[in-house]
């Protein structure tokens, strides 16, 4: 990793200076990506923003700051954002200090400004090197999410298409999972669609995905996945539920798109299940149906209780042990609770239908 120290002047870094909204953040004469296109639009408070041109006009020392070096020999901001941002709207007028704005000061008072020295770092290095160190620096300020660091690390026409397609408010990606109700969880402008879809396509591998297709001219391979998979989700389950929004549907339709399901059958069983008071998790239900493995579910433990009524009852003994074991007294702590009749046949979470085992025929019957 290439980390080199530049002294540059404020009146050099605002040159070009450009907020357009999602549109992002633009300076020093254009080659500076402050905020990149739709990127979260977090911006300093008031206080915060006063702050950074109090400590200038004090000639005091501003936080260094760190630009990543592009490929095409531009610049995008690491860490300073804000910052940068907040030195951009003052100089250009967009707030004032103490009853002033930049163009009411005097020029002593305006060149002080302008030629503060900002401490920058220009980093380069390989992806991984910038995607350790960036995590490494991310400690201070407002933190960035995982895809945010890593957004900054694949820069390329393959992510400013994706950005436009799942990163914007009210985003194709967005207004599609929201069509008949949210089926993906979190926010557009936080990079939480874009993760989702990321780790759904590729196997939780997001940073090798992003690598491979870093210099691809779209994201269309990524959009079309999603179409497929919220496609797929409505056709499947036709009676929406608000769970549904927790659920990783890409994970689903990665093992069950070419399975034939008769979405009558599963809605009737959901339908049970959601009234079903054993099942803890709702939202798993839907993993359930399609994979039959309970720990979805979170099936209701018994309660100590329950647990103490059937060992007093069992007056300690295991009821599946043999040989030597057979009439053995066990600890309480030594066993662990199960259900008589299994829930997949209908058995309850009740004391009735609870027993003591030892922890070694427990295993075995749980197949663990």
């Amino acid at each position: 990793m290439k980390i080199d120290l530049n002294k540059i002047p404020i009146h050099e870094v605002i040159v070009g200076y450009r907020d357009s909204a999602e549109e992002g953040v633009v300076a020093y004469g254009g080659k500076l990506d402050i905020r990149p296109k739709y990127q979260r639009e977090f911006v300093y408070k008031e206080k915060q923003r006063n702050a950074v041109i109090e400590t200038i006009n004090n000639n005091f020392p501003l936080n260094v700051m760190y630009w990543m070096i592009r490929e095409d020999g531009g610049y995008e901001v690491l860490d300073g954002q804000q910052r940068t941002i907040s030195i951009g709207q003052y100089v250009t007028g967009d707030f004032s200090l103490n009853d002033r704005f930049f163009h009411n000061l005097t020029k002593e008072e305006q060149d002080k400004i302008l030629d503060y020295e900002l401490m920058i770092y220009f980093c380069e290095g390989t992806d991984k090197e910038r995607l350790d160190w960036f995590r490494i620096i991310n400690i201070a300020g407002e933190k960035l999410t995982d895809q945010e660091i890593r957004n900054a690390v694949y820069t390329g026409p393959w992510l400013s298409d994706a950005k436009i397609k799942f990163s914007k408010s009210n985003c194709a990606a967005y207004l599609l999972a929201n069509d008949g109700g949210q089926l993906v969880s979190g926010s557009p402008i936080r990079q939480e669609y874009l993760e989702t879809v990321l780790s759904w396509i590729n196997d939780g591998k997001i940073e090798d995905y992003m690598a491979k297709h870093q210099h691809d001219e779209n994201a269309d391979e990524l959009w079309q996945y999603f179409q497929d998979v919220i496609v797929w989700v409505r056709i499947i389950f036709t009676n929406y539920r608000r769970e549904m929004s927790n659920v990783p549907w890409g994970v689903l339709y990665n093992q069950f798109k070419d399975k034939k399901f008769d979405s009558k059958k599963l809605e009737k069983e959901i339908t049970e299940l959601m009234q079903d008071e054993d099942v803890t998790k709702k939202s798993g239900i839907y993993e359930y149906v399609l994979t039959r493995n309970e720990k979805f579910l979170n099936i209701r433990a018994f309660t100590d209780k329950m647990k103490r009524e059937a060992y007093e009852r069992q007056k300690g003994v295991c009821p599946h042990c043999k040989g030597e074991n057979k009439k053995k007294k066990w600890e309480i702590k030594e066993m662990e609770a199960d259900h008589i009749k299994p829930w997949h046949e209908g058995g309850k979470t009740t004391v009735e239908n609870c027993q003591m085992l030892c922890q070694d025929d427990n295993r075995k019957k749980s197949g663990k």
